[in-house]
């Protein structure tokens, strides 16, 4: 089913890229959260096309503890810079990835 315009894609494996967006956001992440995380390690995702592109991705931060984050990429013309927009603490690898 192709993604409509403002809406969110499939759920999907993540792969290297996703894992990138990640890796970048991770220190901000750990912050927000107020502790170090013993892993953080992408699952899957879903995207949203705005002025950019929102990522919605669940992520394995260690023991049977997940987070979701909400990681907002820039247009390349624009920077492509990559920013923590929000985060959902306290999910499990069953919690579907939804918009928040």
């Amino acid at each position: 089913m192709p993604m409509l315009c403002g809406g969110t894609s499939e759920p999907a494996a993540a792969d290297a890229e996703i894992q990138q967006l990640c890796d970048t956001v991770k220190t901000e992440a750990e912050t927000k959260a107020g502790k170090t995380f013993d892993a953080f390690t992408a699952k899957s995702y879903t995207k949203q096309v705005v002025a950019g592109m929102n990522y919605f991705i669940k992520v394995h931060v260690g023991g049977e503890e997940h987070v979701h984050l909400r990681v907002y990429k820039k247009l390349p013309h624009a920077g492509g810079e990559v920013s923590l927009s929000d985060m959902q603490h306290n999910k499990t690898h069953a919690d579907p990835i939804a918009y928040f």
